[in-house]
């Protein structure tokens, strides 16, 4: 379905380029393919970056993909004009993550709570050394963060992916995940805490060769 949108069409015009997700929804709304053909052409590698770190799967990641933009084409008659796609399409892809996490039991659909003793022990760990950021334009740490965000436990990984993969506010994760901003920010900041333990060992390493 995708290939045929793309076949149809040899490039997008440069105004539609330019547009925004809202301006596109309503084009397509209206008729023009290459208005959600755009949507696509934007949305494809972010969400399938998205779904690739949930799942650990090329495979199942197209799945999502494929999935988000059928729901999508076939929900455009009854899309608000005003609907926000980002957080929509996250959504969507992560909705189809779950089932399909559910259907192959990669991962344990239900989603672990933090202790009182373990969220006492995150927030007592200062925010200090490289940060997570800059370790991450370091092509030889890339592999090692990569790892790092793998590992963590489900709901704090797709909270680090929907911000360093998709570029989400917290607004828009707090809106995928159906939570409150504030806890969209506190998962984020423990799994920084978790990334930066994960990487501790390599960190000092590198201060013991500078000194």
């Amino acid at each position: 379905m995708l290939d045929g949108w793309r076949r149809r069409r040899g490039g997008a015009a440069p105004e539609l380029a330019a547009a925004t997700d809202e301006a596109l929804l309503v084009l397509a709304q209206g008729g023009d393919t290459a208005a959600f053909e755009m949507l696509v052409r934007r949305y494809t590698q972010p969400l399938y970056a998205f779904a690739t770190r949930i799942l650990g799967s090329a495979d199942d990641a197209a799945d999502v993909v494929q999935h988000t933009f059928i729901q999508c084409y076939n929900a455009l008659p009854r899309l608000r004009a005003d609907t926000a796609l980002r957080p929509w399409f996250y959504r969507v892809a992560r909705n189809r993550c779950l089932d399909l996490i559910r259907q192959r039991r990669t991962l344990p659909a239900n989603l672990p709570h933090d202790t009182d003793e373990e969220r006492g022990a995150l927030d007592s760990i200062a925010d200090s050394g490289p940060s997570l950021e800059s370790l991450a334009e370091r092509r030889d740490l890339q592999r090692l963060l990569a790892e790092a965000v793998a590992g963590l436990p489900p709901k704090y990984r797709e909270v680090v992916v929907l911000r360093y993969e998709g570029d989400l506010t917290f607004g828009e994760i707090a809106e995928t995940l159906g939570i409150p901003e504030n806890s969209a920010k506190t998962l984020f900041q423990r799994a920084k805490t978790m990334l930066r333990l994960a990487l501790r060992e390599w960190v000092r390493e590198q201060e013991q060769e500078q000194v």
